[in-house]
């Protein structure tokens, strides 16, 4: 199949998500087409069958904003025509569902039908997407899709609850390559970070509000007073400098290791005991299940899709969003002993297992050959 794909080329798990699964897709022998506005992060090195298509967007004095959607709409027709795309997969409804709209009905004028599968992917339905300025387009673009498919089945019911959306909404979990994240930690790394065998509790984000890194902190706060123990904390955001005082206020700042932005996260999980998830809102939560892969319990709120990955009592614990207490309580049960570590550790590799790579992209190739049989 002639497959084109749309989305954010950044860090996000909506990008991340859409890389990967074009790259995926070129290995079994598919033609993947990336249209977005720079190389996406993921997609790093030659890669026979992926093409990269950089949107470009002129600017005119006439424009405060450069009108990105409308420039989009024109590479998709551009593409499409140019290299006979069976279908487009567009990642984030906004604003790649309308674009891909407007595509497709300029590509209707000639004669042309495009189906369009569009994938929610949290933010763009919870937040952004239910912004008054936004939510009618968001909502019509939906509904214009051919299929919809949602990262979990939360995700699912929230789209419906916040849009009247009257198509139905297919669950198809986010995925990762397990072997690519079952790596066996590198000891010297680990020794700086824990010279005297002490835990490393992680915690992994863009640092904004919503993830409530406060909490993390405060978790970790709690348990170095039982155990020795360090926190790794990846990442960077609006809510970096606030941890980083509050550290100091609560004077463990010493315990505490901000390494930043990081790609190679499969290696910084390895070395980790536990994960730290403490958001308000979580679709799916993806930097779970990768804990989970690397044999990282994973200590998190039920907020959103959290409780479809992280199973309550076999491969962490899950609280209500801002019950640090019982999050300390739990991290410290699973850490307090090596048999009780080394048993939640394997319980979270086994049903990281579910959400394989090779058990989710046959879902998508299903969803695209009903619109493209002979392929």
């Amino acid at each position: 199949m002639r497959i084109g794909i749309v989305c954010y080329p950044t860090y996000g798990g909506s990008g991340v998500l859409a890389t990967e699964l074009g790259k995926a897709l070129a290995e079994k022998g598919h033609f993947v087409h990336f249209i977005t506005y720079q190389q996406p992060v993921r997609l790093n090195g030659f890669i026979p069958n992926i093409y990269y298509h950089e949107v470009q967007v002129p600017t005119y004095p006439l424009f405060d904003f450069p009108p990105y959607e409308t420039a989009l709409a024109s590479t998709m027709v551009d593409v499409i025509k140019n290299h006979h795309l069976d279908l487009l997969h567009v990642h984030y409804a906004i604003p790649h569902a309308s674009a891909a709209y407007m595509a497709k009905k300029i590509l209707e004028t000639e004669g042309k039908h495009i189906p369009v599968i569009t994938t929610l992917h949290g933010t763009d339905i919870t937040l952004v997407g239910r912004d008054k300025t936004y939510a009618p387009v968001v909502a019509f673009s939906i509904n214009q899709s051919d299929v919809i498919t949602a990262v979990s089945n939360n995700l699912r019911e929230e789209t419906y609850k916040n849009f009247d959306i009257r198509k139905e909404i297919e669950v198809v979990y986010n995925f990762i390559d397990v072997t690519r994240f079952n790596h066996k930690p590198l000891d010297a790394f680990k020794k700086v970070l824990a010279p005297n065998g002490e835990r490393i509790l992680l915690h992994a984000s863009n640092f904004r509000k919503i993830k409530r890194v406060q909490d993390v902190v405060k978790v970790f706060y709690e348990v170095q007073k039982t155990i020795p123990a360090k926190l790794l904390l990846v990442g960077d955001g609006p809510e970096r400098q606030t941890a980083e005082e509050q550290g100091r206020e609560l004077g463990i700042f010493d315990k505490l290791v901000f390494v930043g932005k990081q790609e190679q996260m499969e290696e910084i999980f390895a070395v980790a005991d536990l994960f730290l998830l403490t958001s308000e809102y979580e679709s799916f939560g993806l930097a779970a299940l990768e804990a989970m892969a690397s044999r990282v319990p994973v200590i998190s709120t039920d907020a959103g899709g959290l409780g479809e990955v992280n199973v309550e009592g076999v491969t962490g614990f899950l609280a209500a969003v801002g019950d640090v207490a019982t999050m300390s309580e739990k991290a410290l049960f699973i850490l307090k002993d090596d048999h009780t570590l080394e048993q939640f550790k394997q319980n979270a590799f086994e049903h990281a297992q579910q959400f394989n790579i090779d058990a989710i992209i046959p879902e998508y190739e299903a969803i695209y050959r009903r619109f493209c049989k002979d392929c």
